[in-house]
């Protein structure tokens, strides 16, 4: 269970990020082309002359809308996790089925969540760019939130699949999302942005499962006046799932009332004489795309794939290949992982990336991932020379100077928000680039622990054989990443940073 958890965890600095920095004036003589064209397709911010028009780059944060986008951010993986800690259990007493094929139906439920996103995100994305983002947005939401509270009022198994592929159609909440805080944001500001969008999802990872746990079978956990209910009894799963789409209704009514729409619309002049929308194959063929799009899903596989084999790797014995580790100590190990990721992703991201830019940041994550992954075998190896202290001392170390990788997907997502052929197009290329995840999200764990098993059962390599297949998958993507398109690099001008160090 605890891989199922955190196979999207790595997959999101206090408040003083979202306030907004005065807005400042430099001269003409600090100023220097920026290495991209602007944000989301914009105009560059140095007109003809060589002077900064400024008045883009230096607006401030939205903080209220980017509170409201973070926190619709929550949603999607509550909804996503919240189910985790009580499926296996719901599935076994709802279908009267055997322990050992409780498994099968519980990856289908699972993975089917993530496979009706895939197939319908283009067009969330597609509409976004029509319609505008503040409504998809909230129809999506309200769908989640119908779909995640009646499944914990399944009492067939049909009907655990029905209601998770029904909250799966609304898959427009995350690429709206993306795509407002993009728009609410600018390029001395959306490294910040994107900071708090990230931690929003694993704060979201952190609080579905916990409000799973606590709450499923209240009447069986709790006993009193829960006993006394026959809703309780009758649907022991019900308040999990009713706690978590009241939460994504909170967020509906806040929306509804304070967000404002960003989707930029062009008058009827302006629309007469302008070209037609961009095909998503047009999108994709687009100078730069292709390889920022195959970056971001290779970034995501290796994210995913790892955390679906760390709680495995931390739980099988050390003979096998793992570390041996009780329960207590990987919950340990969840929590370090937990606050590194935190802290690089809110501390430490922003000015590496307002000083060095979003490519330099992209290429030290990639060229880190392998040697990240060596150190996992090497632990292994150190434990079965019963060298523990020296293991602690490199396990502890790794994990916490090893999340730092996690910069990663912050970096790919400023990088296709950067190399979107325009304004226009940035909800459909989101939703292309979420397609591709959802598909990597339905495949990988089980792949990836399967491939972990054969390892550990057969003691090919020693049982390392998944780390010399994260390895070489890692390595592809070090060499891919120099062919980063100069326009995603996303190198700010000298006088932007010169005014965020003053």
């Amino acid at each position: 269970m605890a891989s199922k958890i955190l196979h999207v965890l790595a997959s999101d600095e206090n408040t003083p990020l979202l306030i907004a920095e005065p807005a400042l004036t430099p001269g003409p003589e600090a100023e220097i082309q920026t290495a991209n064209n602007g944000l989301n397709g914009q105009k560059s911010h140095v007109n003809d002359e060589g002077e900064d028009d400024g008045e883009d780059e230096d607006k401030p944060l939205p903080k209220l809308q980017i509170a409201l986008l973070c926190f619709a951010r929550l949603i999607e993986p509550m909804a996503f996790f919240g189910i985790f800690p009580f499926v296996n259990k719901m599935i076994q007493e709802t279908g009267g089925l055997k322990e050992e094929d409780v498994g099968f139906y519980s990856g289908l439920i699972e993975s089917l969540f993530s496979l009706t996103q895939m197939l319908l995100m283009i067009q969330w994305g597609r509409a976004a760019d029509r319609i505008g983002r503040k409504p998809v947005l909230i129809f999506s939401l309200v769908g989640v939130a119908i779909g995640t509270a009646l499944f914990g009022l399944s009492k067939r198994i049909w009907q655990m699949i029905f209601f998770r592929c029904f909250a799966g159609v609304f898959a427009g909440t995350l690429v709206t999302v993306r795509t407002m805080l993009t728009e609410n944001s600018t390029p001395k500001t959306q490294a910040r942005v994107f900071s708090f969008f990230a931690f929003s999802g694993n704060l979201g990872i952190f609080l579905g499962p916990l409000i799973g746990g606590i709450l499923q079978d209240p009447a069986g956990q709790y006993g009193g006046i829960f006993k006394r209910i026959w809703f309780f009894k009758e649907f022991p799963y019900a308040l999990p799932t009713f706690a978590n789409g009241s939460i994504a209704i909170v967020a509906v009514v806040l929306l509804v009332f304070l967000l404002k729409e960003t989707l930029k619309r062009e008058n009827k002049d302006e629309a007469a004489g302008a070209p037609p929308p961009m095909t998503t194959w047009e999108i994709i063929k687009s100078p730069g795309v292709a390889v920022v799009l195959f970056l971001y899903g290779h970034v995501m596989l290796l994210g995913i794939a790892f955390t679906a084999i760390t709680p495995l790797w931390w739980y099988t014995s050390v003979e096998n290949g793992g570390c041996g580790f009780t329960p207590i100590q990987i919950s340990a190990f969840i929590s370090i992982v937990g606050i590194a990721q935190a802290t690089w992703l809110l501390a430490i991201f922003p000015p590496l990336q307002n000083k060095f830019g979003t490519g330099a940041i992209l290429r030290g994550s990639l060229y880190a991932w392998p040697f990240f992954f060596m150190v996992c075998p090497f632990c292994n190896w150190l434990l079965r020379k019963e060298w523990r202290t020296a293991f602690w001392i490199v396990a502890l170390t790794s994990q916490i100077c090893g999340s730092g990788v996690a910069m990663a997907f912050t970096g790919v997502q400023l990088a296709l928000n950067d190399i979107s052929p325009s304004a226009q197009t940035l909800g459909t290329l989101n939703a292309v680039a979420l397609t591709l995840v959802s598909g990597i999200r339905a495949i990988t764990p089980t792949l990836f622990t399967s491939i972990f098993a054969i390892g550990a059962r057969t003691q090919i390599l020693d049982g390392y054989l998944v780390w010399v297949i994260l390895i070489g998958t890692a390595l592809l993507g070090s060499i891919t990443v120099r062919y980063l398109p100069e326009k995603a690099e996303g190198i700010l001008k000298k006088s932007t940073r010169v005014a965020d160090e003053s």
